[in-house]
Order: structure tokens, then C-alpha cells, then sequence
């Protein structure tokens, strides 16, 4: 998948507080350098089934649509407020180790 000009290789992991999923975005070349952290933990918010939170603010604007795009994650299904900033929730469309 592409964001920010880079070919982008998707990683998952979960996170360690919440334990929902976590998706990572990493150069698609021999550097292998981290791109940007696709999803927010939202500690606190219950998120169902197969539910991920997509950072789409700030320096990831556009991160919900490429994910759309390469059909990572759904459109929203919802959305949480955190701060100031509104979180898609979106249906998590592969299996981790589809990526």
C-alpha cells in the first residue's frame, strides 16, 4: 500500500493496554523505516468484534481512505471523540496474517 509517497509494508500487532489491534505502516524497501502508526488505542472506549480505531489527524490525514482503498478496514461503522479530534471505528476487512 502507498501513504505519504512511500510504498508501505503493514504490519499488526496489539496493544499491551486494551489489547485491541495495532497497525504499523513500514518502508517498502531495505531500510525498512517506520512510516506512521495507523490506529490509536482508545483506552477506555469497548470496541467490538473485528473493530479497529484509524488515526486519521494531524500527520496521518488520509490514513482512513488508504486503508479503505487497500481494503485493510471498512468505512466506519462509528465514531469515538478523543480530545478534540473525532476517530473513525472501522471493521477490520483481512486477517492479520493476510497483510
Amino acid at each position: 500500500m502507498r501513504f505519504s509517497d512511500t510504498d508501505c509494508n503493514v504490519i499488526f500487532g496489539e496493544y499491551a493496554k486494551g489489547g485491541g489491534t495495532a497497525i504499523q505502516l513500514y518502508s517498502d524497501d531495505e531500510y525498512r523505516e517506520p512510516v506512521a502508526t495507523a490506529s490509536v488505542n482508545l483506552v477506555g472506549t469497548e470496541l467490538g468484534e473485528g473493530e479497529i480505531a484509524i488515526k486519521d489527524y494531524s500527520e496521518n490525514t488520509g490514513m482512513l481512505y488508504t486503508l479503505i482503498d487497500a481494503g485493510i478496514v471498512s468505512e466506519p461503522v462509528r465514531f469515538e471523540t478523543s480530545g478534540l479530534v473525532s476517530i473513525p471505528i472501522c471493521k477490520l476487512l483481512i486477517e492479520e496474517k493476510d497483510a
